[in-house]
């Protein structure tokens, strides 16, 4: 049996509410948010998709094209416990995320859930003082937001000379963090300031975050086959709509489960279960017959002072095949990098990963180009690379 499909244009995240609550309760069409493109809607609007599914979210596309996952109801309410169950309770929310990626539906949903209202952060640049005053309008017991790593970047900057922001911080009961990997520096700054931090990893295949601090959330396993990490659990998306060839090649039927293939490479502890994520398997360059994984020279580098949003991308080489490149934001009023800075991140790339990571060139630009994830963009950076 199948539904029609309704795309949902968002200009007000509060508008997806009442569709959402109808989709979930089987009253009404399956959601597609999109971010306030008209156009879409004649696009899509005579589409139909399988009746279990609810919502169908556009990936982003940031190293890859864009996809479009099919989640089910029960996908969906199952993330949503697990998640209510890890974080101590269900509360209200504040939405700090687009509601067209699976990050910003999932508030809603765990906010139907609880039968509350979430408070929306207004949108365009993230501010920390409106953040700040936008958390004392919650008024429930339990609070939670959910942010990307920038965002809580900028948060714990501006809460070192701010007691009202730091308190309204850490007034929140959970703070999921997830979209990209945080940074280890970060995560300790967040710690010292006694933050409700939940580093979560998971995509829209998964319903959003199912490990959470390196411990899978509710019933999902993760296992590492051939270095990359495969999910199963009840939280599975159906799988891609109008493309059964990529479906099939991510979720794999053995012995009876189902497994979601993530493309991440990564490594649990057999100890513990701990989940460690490495980096995109597809995030890999062959420089000098060497693998070199840019996002283990990003982890590096970022940890240097003064290249916390540093991002590392190929470059075609004659001689090497390919080398890593770091582009860095400028800084306003900077003069420029020290002459010395490409030699000193080197030596500490090639400390940790060989002397193949070792990045060929530092390049400045304005501002890295972002979805509105948070994620840099890698496609623009690439062309903006071979403008250079």
């Amino acid at each position: 049996m199948f539904r029609r499909l309704r795309v949902v244009p968002v200009r007000d995240p509060l508008d997806l509410m009442t569709p959402l609550r109808l989709a979930l309760a089987d009253t009404g069409d399956a959601v597609l948010p999109v971010p306030g493109r008209q156009e879409a809607a004649g696009r899509l609007s005579l589409l139909r998709v399988p009746r279990q599914v609810a919502v169908v979210i556009e990936t982003s596309g940031s190293t890859d094209v864009p996809k479009r996952v099919m989640l089910s109801t029960d996908a969906l309410l199952s993330s949503a416990a697990a998640s209510s169950v890890r974080l101590g309770g269900s509360g209200q929310w504040l939405l700090a995320l687009p509601v067209h990626y699976i990050a910003g539906v999932q508030v809603l949903v765990r906010s139907i859930v609880a039968d509350t209202v979430p408070v929306v952060l207004p949108s365009g640049h993230f501010d920390p003082a409106v953040f700040a005053a936008s958390a004392g309008r919650l008024t429930e017991p339990l609070r939670f937001t959910a942010l990307v790593p920038v965002q809580l970047a900028r948060l714990v900057a501006a809460a070192a000379d701010d007691p009202h922001l730091l308190a309204a911080l850490r007034r929140f009961d959970g703070i999921l963090v997830g979209g990209q990997a945080l940074p280890s520096l970060l995560a300790e700054r967040a710690v010292d300031l006694d933050l409700h931090v939940f580093a979560t990893y998971g995509s829209s295949e998964t319903s959003g975050g199912c490990v959470y601090n390196g411990t899978p959330i509710g019933n999902s396993e993760v296992r590492v086959v051939d270095g990359q990490l495969e999910i199963a659990g009840s939280v599975l998306a159906e799988g891609y709509l109008g493309d059964p060839p990529r479906t099939s090649d991510r979720f794999l039927e053995v012995h009876g489960g189902r497994w979601y293939r993530t493309g991440d490479l990564g490594e649990v502890d057999a100890a513990t279960g701990l989940v460690r994520v490495l980096g995109r398997a597809d995030n890999v360059i062959i420089s000098g017959g060497e693998k070199v994984s840019l996002d283990a020279v990003e982890r590096v580098v970022r940890s240097l002072p003064g290249f916390g949003e540093a991002v590392a991308v190929g470059r075609p080489d004659v001689t090497w095949g390919q080398v890593p490149v770091l582009v860095v934001p400028a800084e306003p009023g900077a003069a420029g990098l020290p002459e010395d800075s490409l030699e000193r991140i080197g030596e500490a790339v090639a400390s940790v990963l060989g002397k193949a990571a070792r990045p060929a060139c530092l390049v400045r630009v304005a501002s890295i180009p972002q979805l509105s994830t948070g994620k840099p963009d890698r496609l623009a950076l690439g062309r903006m690379l071979a403008d250079l």
